[in-house]
């Protein structure tokens, strides 16, 4: 995406191997070679015939469709929003490049965040169209075929192969590739002339990706959705030696990076959940369609996706919502309001009484702390991200969330946006952003560009004990051990029956530091300090919260400089929310925060210390 400046360049070089030098050296001369060939007017590309039944005896993926009368609504394009930019500033920007051959276009000097001009070019708005006029049962929906004919043909004839900014990311031609096919499967009698444009076009766009598969240091999500666009290209040409090629090459991709992509927990490589989702449907639609088809028997990769599920439904409250946790650019497989046939996940992780319980993910490094009535705490101990560029990772180790009855609490305040506005990229992904702890105001890794991290910390697990009146976790992680005078940091978590958590912070090292605790609030809650207590109130649900041993916090909201007290509810958008704020200025080994959380009603401070003092007796002794 975005950004790709000097800095871009040698770092990816510093990450590159020979076969992946030779790859992208290879991929260079040929968008060369390319554009002579298309400035004279030619083209190396002959788009093979094939016969209208290798169409028509193609079965449709499954679609389960839960489109509200809103997203439709927004379907108009009078009413359309593309991650709050305005429909005019996207529509000049593709005017004013859409002549231009795509490796002309430099994304960096865009003035506008590049993903908002690809999200409408996903066309899923028009899988939407097509999906919705077999489901409504409304008069009106009998003009949404010809709607979304009208804005296919139109988008096709307006984005010649390779010209503009639709063809920079071979992930977002193989988005497109399956609504050409659900187009012609679905809209009411193309012409023959119109049936052959989408075609062509299906095999361009297929060609293309073929040409320039994310690899190597790319390897990602856009692998993925790369991969499924070839997929359904190779179906549809699979009469024809290319399209051969691509399902062959497709398929055996998808199965190797199940096994990279998704963790053997279930978790994300990429350690972001929204991608997780994003990476998941993406698969499930790939094998619906395979073997609805009989092109492959899918079945070696499926128990894998089955624990990504699994992983994702420790995370879902009673509504299917999850944390923000990792990089979001709020992508579908398919579109809003409609998915692929999933399995349902096969664990319970959500208490529907009195009692709670809790699940680690050692490869992907997250605890889980499910309480009753739809409340859970979630612990970070896992790595940055997907090595070697981390890309879409945050440096959130030990960071924590809390969720009661539903209602969000402590939060991860999201990603914001990739492109236009570096210093607040930075934030929204970096260590202050996040409910863990600041060494000198420092991420605990190092931010090379918007998408590539440096120093990458290591985190532990050390401790996971379960007693008959709760239960402690422990990690730490070194992301600090690169400083001049380097800090190691070390968080527990001790959880008592009663709803009551207590946090504790240790550091370890050298020297004198400025030490930053933040504890992000979603912006619905409200905060104010009763008894030493801050009371935080979401609609009703409150929390307590407090520093024991003669700290406090102050609350900080909306500040820009330095950036803190920012939430990101959806791409694109900021809006202000609290922080509750403590820094010390100390010797790292006589540094310790101890964070007390009620879930229910405050305790007395005196009684917290005892219980945790009773605690590690019993836990030292047994």
């Amino acid at each position: 995406m975005g950004g790709r400046g000097k800095n871009f360049y040698i770092l990816r070089l510093k990450n590159t191997s020979f076969p992946e030098l030779a790859y992208r050296t290879k991929q260079a001369l040929f968008s060369r070679c390319l554009k002579v060939f298309f400035k004279k007017g030619g083209s190396p590309i002959r788009v093979p015939l094939i016969d209208h039944v290798d169409v028509e005896s193609l079965k449709l993926p499954f679609f389960r469709y839960q489109v509200s009368s809103e997203i439709l609504e927004n379907l108009f394009p009078e009413k359309r929003n593309h991650f709050h930019e305005k429909n005019e500033e996207i529509k000049h920007f593709e005017e004013q490049y859409r002549n231009l051959f795509f490796a002309d276009i430099n994304p960096a000097k865009a003035p506008l965040d590049i993903r908002t001009v690809w999200e409408p070019a996903r066309l899923q708005h028009i899988t939407l169209l097509v999906a919705s006029a077999r489901h409504s049962t409304s008069s009106s929906s009998g003009a949404l075929p010809q709607s979304a004919k009208e804005a296919l043909l139109k988008w096709i004839k307006e984005n010649l192969f390779l010209y503009g900014p639709h063809y920079i990311s071979a992930m977002e031609c193989g988005l497109r590739i399956p609504v050409f096919f659900y187009c012609l499967k679905l809209l009411d009698n193309p012409s023959d002339q119109e049936h052959r444009l989408i075609l062509e076009t299906i095999y361009l766009h297929g060609w293309w990706i073929s040409k320039n598969l994310s690899l190597y240091s790319s390897l990602g999500n856009h692998t993925i959705a790369e991969c499924v666009g070839l997929v359904f290209a190779g179906a549809i040409f699979r009469n024809s030696k290319a399209g051969r090629r691509w399902l062959s090459k497709a398929w055996a991709l998808l199965k190797k990076e199940a096994y990279h992509q998704i963790l053997n927990d279930g978790g994300p490589a990429e350690q972001s959940l929204n991608y997780h989702r994003f990476v998941l449907d993406l698969y499930w639609l790939a094998i619906d369609f395979l073997e609805r088809n009989k092109l492959y028997d899918c079945r070696e990769i499926k128990p894998r996706l089955g624990k990504g599920e699994n992983f994702l439904s420790a995370f879902q409250d009673k509504n299917g919502n999850m944390p923000s946790l990792g990089d979001s650019d709020d992508g579908y497989a398919i579109a809003p309001g409609i998915h692929p046939e999933r399995p349902n996940p096969t664990n319970s992780t959500n208490p529907t009484n009195a009692t709670s319980e809790y699940i680690t993910f050692l490869d992907t490094g997250y605890t889980v702390i499910r309480l009753a009535h739809d409340s859970f705490l979630t612990f970070d101990h896992g790595p940055l991200g997907m090595p070697p560029l981390y890309n879409h990772g945050h440096a959130d180790a030990l960071a924590v969330i809390l969720s009661k009855n539903g209602k969000e609490m402590l939060v991860d305040p999201g990603t914001y946006r990739y492109n236009g506005e570096p210093e607040w990229r930075k934030y929204f992904k970096g260590t202050r952003a996040h409910n863990t702890v600041t060494i000198d105001g420092l991420d605990q890794a190092v931010q090379e560009t918007s998408f590539i991290w440096s120093h990458p910390f290591k985190t532990k697990l050390i401790d996971c004990i379960e007693r008959p009146d709760g239960f402690l976790v422990k990690a730490k992680h070194d992301g600090y051990s690169r400083l001049k005078d380097p800090v190691r940091h070390e968080r527990s978590i001790f959880f008592f029956r009663e709803t009551t958590f207590l946090i504790r912070d240790t550091f370890s090292g050298r020297g004198v530091h400025a030490i930053e605790l933040n504890y992000h609030l979603h912006p619905d809650t409200t905060v104010k300090k009763i008894n030493g207590w801050w009371v935080i109130d979401n609609q009703g649900v409150k929390v307590y919260l407090r520093l024991l041993k003669g700290l406090d916090f102050f609350c900080v909201n909306g500040q820009e400089n330095p950036i803190l007290g920012w939430y990101s509810p959806a791409y694109g958008m900021k809006i202000k929310s609290g922080v509750l704020h403590c820094s010390v200025h100390s010797a790292v080994q006589k540094a310790v925060f101890l964070t007390a959380i009620c879930t229910d009603s405050p305790v007395e401070p005196k009684f917290l210390l005892e219980r945790l003092d009773q605690f590690e007796r019993q836990t030292a002794n047994s």
